[in-house]
């Protein structure tokens, strides 16, 4: 176990920066992910730290290790780091068994013997493949050859586990299923693992605390909750989780309170942490799931409206209706099917987040 301390970290090729003063810490046994659309420099990051792409400056320390260092113009070779790495293609040798795939990595650290074979058998039993040992990739699942590589990752016993999007290459059952076991051997060997993915189901079920990155920037670091239920901007809201996004003019604002205006004849009540100046235009992002159906007809007004549902998707445990507010085409969900052709609906003023114009 190790902890990670980057400290404003840069990535230019020629006049384009790829990666912008980029810093965060993690804890010794953290699970972390680095969650962004593609581009972002999530992988870039990884790859900084592995030593397999050298950063143009800032500083990486490693289990109290310094392995690069702009300043300083230190950079440790990624061979000398100790690390365990595991890419979107698994790359197991294919001419070996399983049991020889793990050993290999052994042999190049000059760990032989029955120590080596010890090490193997523990790291398989780790991902319950002990029983695969003799047999080839050829002959495992892509579920299985996960498995296979995760542990050779992991037979040499590494300081930091990094993983670059290792689920991709399954199905979605069996995505399901490696997320589980995946958090489970984790927590179980306590090795830091830094997990870079674009998929949000991952980052919010696998880590103890998400970065979410746009554009080569930390945008939010937080804990999954947070990042879902307090998203940092309306970039964080729209890409982890659903999320209806609208402009609106504030009209008063007062004790915790605003009153904004959608359109002419459109009025919502948000709670809000800060002083608004009237007139000023605001973004405001508000969950599907937070929207609900109401069947009283004398609810609260503020935040209460009737509705023409136009659309709805049935996706099994909900249903996603659409619906015009406003101007402002928004969605929402609902467990209990079809509403019908006009429903009544509330949002309630703390489900309501307002954030500067962009």
């Amino acid at each position: 176990m190790a902890e990670v301390a980057v400290e404003h970290l840069c990535r230019r090729i020629d006049n384009i920066e790829i990666l912008k003063e980029v810093s965060f810490r993690v804890r010794e046994g953290e699970f972390l992910t680095l969650l962004g659309p593609s581009g972002c420099g999530k992988s870039t990051t990884l790859n900084a730290l592995a030593g397999l792409d050298r950063p143009s400056s800032g500083r990486i320390v490693i289990g109290g290790e310094t392995f690069y260092d702009g300043d300083r113009d230190i950079f440790v070779d990624a061979r000398y780091r100790n690390l365990g790495l595991m890419f979107q293609s698994y790359a197991l040798w294919p001419h070996m068994t399983v049991a020889q795939n793990l050993d290999f990595t052994l042999e190049i650290r000059r760990i032989r013997g029955t120590e080596a074979r010890k090490r193997v058998m523990e790291a398989l039993e780790l991902v319950d493949m002990a029983s695969y040992a003799s047999r080839y990739p050829g002959e495992l699942s892509g579920g299985q050859q996960q498995r296979v590589a995760l542990a050779r990752t992991l037979v040499y016993r590494p300081k930091l586990l990094l993983l670059d999007e290792p689920l991709s290459n399954l199905d979605a059952k069996l995505r399901d299923r490696a997320r589980d076991w995946l958090r489970d051997l984790q927590q179980r060997t306590g090795v830091t693992t830094i997990y870079v993915t674009h998929d949000q189901i991952e980052a919010l079920s696998l880590s103890d605390r998400i970065i979410v990155m746009d554009r080569g920037r930390i945008v939010q670091y937080d804990t999954p909750s947070k990042i879902y239920e307090a998203p940092s901007c309306t970039f964080v809201a729209d890409f982890v989780g659903a999320s209806n996004t609208f402009l609106a003019e504030v009209v008063a604002c007062d004790s915790g309170r605003a009153v904004l205006r959608i359109d002419s004849d459109t009025l919502l009540h948000a709670a809000t942490d800060f002083r608004l100046r009237p007139g000023v235009k605001v973004m405001v992002s508000v969950r599907p799931e937070r929207i609900e159906a109401t069947q009283d007809a004398g609810a609260d007004a503020n935040n209460a409206f009737d509705v023409v549902l136009d659309m709805s998707s049935y996706q099994g445990a909900r249903t996603v209706h659409s619906f015009v507010l406003g101007g402002q085409r928004l969605r929402m969900e609902s467990p209990q099917g079809h509403l019908g052709a006009r429903a009544r609906i509330r949002i309630p003023v703390e489900a309501l987040r307002l954030y500067p114009q962009e």
